[in-house]
């Protein structure tokens, strides 16, 4: 685990020569126990942790290093093949490594340390790119060939660890934080005017190629990409890996739910190989309560099993009444964390700052408060459940999914008794069920006039119309789905665009703002693979039930009680209760004069906000969205242009 950046080209003749030394102290905190570099120039190869550009230097590594797996030096980066030909620097984990070494061994490799980099690098030589598909773990990892002169850049199958690029005139910068490769100064802050809209309706960031920085790319989730040398910016992504929707499992459910619980139980198994302490959040949920429990069970009472949670404080969507329940059964010690508005007001600054990006809501602050309370009681590697979700169908909406599937297939007497059936679900009715059946049903351009009668319009009257209109931005509904299996499609959409590729960013960026590893077990190929090739009634069930055979799977290990919950709070900050309480604050946010011409419309969110102190009645989702994304545009000045 690290921080990695790097750049190739001839523009490096002209940077500050002290580039690489401001690179390594930007990533500080994603690995504060080494650092090392590495330049190529005409005279060679140099590496060391501490150097400047030299005249003719055609690409930099920086390396930070976090040390989780052989903490000795051994471990070190860049590290080198055994001929001098290949250096790699890697942000992430190989979980199976000790297997993969195995193998390589008996291919003839020989290894001097006991760190997971080296069967990384080792793998690569052995197989080139298609060492990837024998991977289990995340990656974000930089390979220079010398003999070739090109780069090879990877990011893993679901893009847990971060990898950004900028590039175009004979140059590539990249990096695991966008801070990075804007410090090159090869682009411009300009704003991406159709990721804006994305984020402020629907807060969906992260997914595909793009960023909210116009300039500013991403190496998307299982994609590769080689680099020349001497023509960095012709790079083009290539695809390792996807999921084939196609493939079906015929199986029963109680064999689908035993091969679930083997998956899973492997999974946090290799989840756990660590030389440093591993801890763990607890929401209180079905996945969180089954990773720790997990824990408890495959190492049994030789693990010191530490916990941490966000309690609101008088909250009604406190979860701290299961998270006791959960810490009690696995026996474990139980960290709390209760922030209030004001602490969130001045953290406000810095918490952008370490996204890079706008964040969806306030969940997120609560979230590194969690990661902030494992640092201070020693933690260097944290499980969480993210993931979990997506791809057991766990959010309110796949029980709208489910309905549109059946709809669509023409099972019109089981889609009747579904709708009946979900009316007994907490928060539920059959007239929302069918509203979130329609929104993906309904064809493209029924949608805005149909979401505009249930107050759900694809342009909101805070947003400024006329800018995106201006940029040629068409408002869009994002859950239309054109094929029969209707909730499955959702499904892959979740995973890979609307719902997760934002929470593992902010994860990312949350857990190593305090130097820690943060690992999610859910996230493997062959367990996603298998959840979304089983039958949709197996993860929502006839009775609305959602992740029905992950409970099935876990029964007997997680108790009872929280197998049996049907309500779903996920991960909730009091939002409204904080906006409300900071409105002064929120209020000069959005008052900062270059808001104007930007894509909200401030005397509108003004009056949210005024309404909200009022009576509680606004769209809090939005007002925090707009607040967000202007203290982002302040912090990094970026331009609406």
């Amino acid at each position: 685990m690290c921080g990695i950046a790097g750049a190739v080209g001839a523009f490096l003749d002209g940077v500050d020569p002290a580039m690489p030394s401001l690179l390594l102290k930007r990533l500080q905190h994603r690995g504060p126990d080494d650092q090392g570099l590495l330049t190529l120039s005409q005279s060679g190869v140099r590496t060391g942790r501490d150097l400047e550009l030299s005249l003719g230097t055609r690409a930099v590594l920086a390396h930070r290093r976090l040390a989780i797996i052989d903490l000795s030096p051994k471990g070190w980066q860049p590290m080198a093949s055994p001929d001098g030909r290949y250096y790699i620097i890697f942000n992430g984990e190989i979980y199976n490594y000790r297997e993969l070494r195995d193998i390589l061994i008996s291919c003839g490799h020989n290894f001097v340390s006991q760190s997971d980099t080296e069967v990384l690098l080792a793998a690569f030589v052995e197989w080139g790119p298609s060492a990837l598909q024998r991977l289990v773990g995340m990656f974000a990892f930089a390979i220079l060939d010398i003999a070739e002169r090109k780069l090879f850049l990877a990011r893993d199958f679901f893009g847990i660890k971060p990898l950004y690029y900028v590039a175009g005139d004979g140059a590539l910068c990249f990096g695991s934080e966008i801070k990075s490769v804007l410090d090159w100064g090869l682009v411009t802050k300009r704003a991406d005017p159709e990721r804006v809209y994305l984020f402020l309706r629907y807060g969906i960031t992260d997914f595909g190629d793009s960023t909210l920085f116009a300039d500013v790319r991403q190496l998307p989730p299982a994609h590769y990409m080689w680099v020349k040398l001497d023509q960095p910016s012709s790079a083009k992504p290539e695809r390792y890996w996807h999921v084939d929707l196609g493939c079906r499992h015929d199986v029963s459910f109680e064999e689908a739910a035993a091969t679930v619980r083997d998956l899973f139980m492997n999974n946090v198994a290799l989840h756990l190989r660590s030389d440093v302490p591993v801890g763990t959040a607890l929401s209180g949920g079905i996945d969180s309560s089954s990773i720790v429990m997990a824990m408890r069970a495959l190492k049994g009472n030789a693990l010191d099993l530490h916990s941490f949670s966000f309690i609101p404080t008088g909250s009604p969507d406190s979860e701290e009444r299961w998270v006791d329940l959960v810490g009690s059964a696995a026996g474990a010690f139980v960290h709390k964390t209760s922030p209030s508005s004001d602490q969130l007001r001045a953290d406000a600054d810095e918490i952008v700052y370490n996204q890079d990006e706008p964040f969806g809501s306030t969940s997120v602050y609560a979230q590194r408060r969690v990661f902030q309370l494992a640092q201070e009681h020693g933690i260097k590697v944290m499980l969480d459940g993210q993931g979990a979700d997506e791809i057991f169908g766990g959010y309110r909406y796949f029980i709208g999914a489910r309905l549109a599937s059946l709809l669509r297939s023409g099972r019109l007497n089981e889609a009747s008794s579904f709708a009946w059936a979900t009316r007994r679900l907490p928060g539920s009715s059959i007239s929302r069920t069918l509203m979130d059946s329609a929104s993906f049903l309904a064809p493209s351009g029924m949608q805005a006039p149909l979401r505009r009668l249930v107050g759900r319009e694809l342009l909101p009257a805070w947003l400024n119309a006329r800018w995106f209109e201006d940029r040629g931005v068409q408002p869009c509904a994002i859950t239309h789905c054109s094929t029969r299996d209707v909730m499955r499609e959702y499904l892959y959409t979740s995973l890979t665009r609307t719902s997760l590729p934002p929470l593992l960013r902010y994860e990312d960026r949350n857990s190593m703002a305090y130097s820690i590893e943060s690992r999610v077990p859910f996230l493997t190929p062959t367990l996603v693979e298998f959840a979304l090739s089983l039958p949709e009634k197996y993860l929502v069930a006839d009775d609305g039930l959602t992740k029905a055979v992950f409970r099935r799977a876990m029964r007997g290990l997680v108790p009872d009680a929280i197998l049996d919950r049907k309500d779903k709070i996920g991960f909730v900050a009091p939002e409204r209760a904080w906006l409300s309480q900071q409105e002064s604050w929120a209020t000069s946010v959005i008052s900062w004069p270059e808001s104007d011409a930007g894509p909200v419309d401030r005397t509108r969110l003004l009056a949210e906000l005024r309404r909200l102190s009022q009576d509680g009645t606004s769209n809090t989702a939005g007002l925090w969205r707009s607040v967000n994304l202007i203290a982002w545009a302040r912090k990094f000045d970026v331009q609406f242009v």
